[in-house]
This record gives structure tokens, sequence and C-alpha cells, in this order.
């Protein structure tokens, strides 16, 4: 018996889904794209006629240097523990915690004296608290 012979068509891929998937991830990062003037609010500032205050706000400083040495309010701490540091900011705050804090560390202290010392004005029960930093010098950065 001989069979006749088929002839095999060509395989070939079909593009048409291809297509619909790209136009579907075309769409997706079209719409998802954040759209920055969109999303900013206008806001125009009231105007207020006033002096400025010419005494400077209260506020408690703690200072670290390099060594992890604690002074609060220009005062040095006697030992670096933290209940030393929680007795010389409730002097400093005569018992106000609600007095901005100001914590600043040398840029060579260690981080566990700058947490040490956020820890101690925690327990002492202040909520304002800040940290002082500083802008890179541009020339000093490469």
């Amino acid at each position: 018996m001989k069979f006749k012979r088929q002839r095999s068509r060509e395989q070939g891929v079909n593009l048409t889904p291809l297509i619909d998937v790209v136009f579907l991830l075309l769409i997706f990062f079209m719409v998802s794209t954040t759209f920055t003037k969109e999303t900013r609010l206008k806001v125009d500032l009231p105007e207020a006629e006033g002096v400025a205050s010419s005494e400077p706000p209260r506020l408690i400083e703690i200072l670290v240097d390099g060594e992890g040495n604690y002074s609060v309010n220009g005062k040095s701490l006697v030992n670096r523990q933290p209940d030393t540091i929680i007795a010389a900011l409730q002097e400093a705050s005569g018992g106000d915690n609600t007095i901005p804090l100001v914590v600043t560390c040398d840029a060579n202290a260690s981080f566990q004296a700058g947490v040490t010392a956020m820890d101690a004005a925690g327990r002492a029960g202040f909520a304002n608290l800040s940290i002082t930093t500083r802008r890179p010098d541009s020339a000093a950065v490469e």
C-alpha cells in the first residue's frame, strides 16, 4: 500500500498574541507612571505682620564629642551612664519635658553614644527630639 505523502505546513510563530502582550505592557506602564506635577498641591500661604521674638527659643542641647563624652547645655557630665544623662536633662528642663531637645553628635563619635543619648531622652519623657546635621561641603564631595 502506498500512502500519499501529505505536505507539511510551515510551522511559524503566531505574532498576534505577542503583539497583544506588548500593547498591554505599554498601557500598564503608561497608566502606572507617576506624574509629579499633577500630584503637587498649590498652596498660597497667608501673610502676616509681626515682630520677630528677641529672645531665642528655649531648648536643651545634648552634645556628644568624638570620644563619646556627653554635655547638656554646655555642662560636661561626670560619666557616660544613661542615668547621669537623664538626671542632667531633668535638671536642665526643670521637669518640663515638652521643651525641644537637640542631639548633636561628633562625626567621629560612635553610633552607640548617639543612641544612648536619644534613649536617655526618651526615658526622661522628651518627645520633641531632633538631631543636628550639616550639609557636606561641595568641594569635599568627589
